[in-house]
């Protein structure tokens, strides 16, 4: 369910992609986004092994160092290709919302099955022989379980016991009951980055419905005026803005969820609010102790009112936040509109 921005390849993208795929002699296909649509930039013939091959990419004539772009890359294996999501931390915010929002659409259209694996790279140096090896390490590893992890694992286990009594029931749909999302890995990267890496200050989760996981929509760098125009307009979304209104650095968990977004995206988005607060408030807390989550969770059904004179007064922080604009929370602030549930049948 995250927000994709509608944007689709060329005919010339998709002929392009075909044909190195039948082909099975280009190594590199580089596409970029220009007037709306998804275009074929370049292609770049294999020349040597792939980790051989990335040095290519280091080159600024191929890539350069501030403007994003999705590199395909066949890998030595026959027909599978890897996904290099490239969004430099030095590109335009508008750009980077841009393309995390169309890279889901890029990978649909052209064949999802024939990329086996993704790279979000924020430099070139993500992209290198040495970072794709340590890629492929981390993968193979076996992964640690966090506290939050254990405490889903033991879940499922009981639940799983549970349901030798369960008899023919439908099974439990771990969403509508408010029971924790299962985090990407992508966001909980992202949502960690907050405690330890002052480059990243906002950070907006969706719910991929499919897959019942939080995914990232966004990841970067925002000043506080322009918090609100960044966060989704007609859907429902869990941010996560590192501030320091008093000299101490601490991330805002906001629940926007626009009164005009869909009854059902409401209510499945309502009823994991508490614990996406949960599940962030133990990846942060276990990565830093300099770093919290605020208390006092931040909800709205109008993203057009977060600016820093709110966040000041929802959150309770003394001082003046004229410099924040020239807009003013109002002082009798309409209540939050949680979703109403459909009405019952006669």
């Amino acid at each position: 369910m995250s927000a994709t921005s509608g944007i689709g390849p060329s005919q010339e993208l998709t002929a392009a992609f075909a044909q190195a795929v039948e082909s099975n002699s280009t190594r590199f296909l580089k596409v970029s986004i220009q007037n709306e649509t998804l275009v074929h930039d370049s292609s770049i013939p294999i020349s040597g092994s792939f980790l051989q091959d990335l040095s290519i990419l280091q080159d600024d004539s191929v890539v350069p160092n501030e403007h994003p772009a999705y590199i395909l890359a066949k890998l030595d294996r026959t027909s599978e290709w890897l996904a290099i999501f490239y969004v430099p931390d030095n590109a335009k915010i508008r750009d980077k919302m841009l393309y995390a929002s169309t890279r889901s659409n890029l990978l649909k259209s052209l064949g999802s099955a024939l990329f086996v694996d993704s790279i979000f790279a924020t430099s070139k140096l993500d992209i290198t022989a040495d970072a794709y090896t340590a890629h492929q390490q981390h993968i193979a590893a076996p992964k640690p379980l966090s506290s939050r992890e254990k405490d889903l694992a033991d879940l499922r286990v009981s639940e799983n016991d549970a349901a030798g009594y369960a008899g023919s029931r439908a099974r439990v749909n771990h969403i509508g009951t408010g029971v924790g999302l299962n985090w990407s890995d992508e966001a909980e990267h992202a949502v960690g980055s907050l405690a330890q890496d002052e480059k990243t200050n906002l950070v907006i989760l969706s719910i991929e419905a499919s897959s019942e996981s939080l995914v990232v929509n966004f990841s970067g760098k925002v000043p506080v005026e322009e918090l609100a125009s960044s966060l989704p307009s007609s859907e429902p979304c869990f941010a996560f803005f590192a501030w320091a209104p008093q000299d101490q650095r601490s991330v805002v968990f906001i629940y926007s969820c626009p009164s005009n977004s869909p009854i059902k995206h409401r209510m499945i988005y309502s009823s994991s609010s508490t614990s996406t607060y949960q599940g962030a408030k133990s990846i942060i807390s276990n990565l830093s102790s300099d770093v919290d989550l605020a208390a006092r969770k931040i909800e709205t059904s109008d993203p057009s009112e977060i600016n820093e004179a709110y966040l000041r007064s929802e959150l309770g922080f003394k001082g003046d936040a004229s410099d924040a604009g020239s807009s003013t929370p109002q002082q009798s602030k309409a209540m939050f509109a949680r979703p109403k549930g459909p009405a019952r049948r006669r």
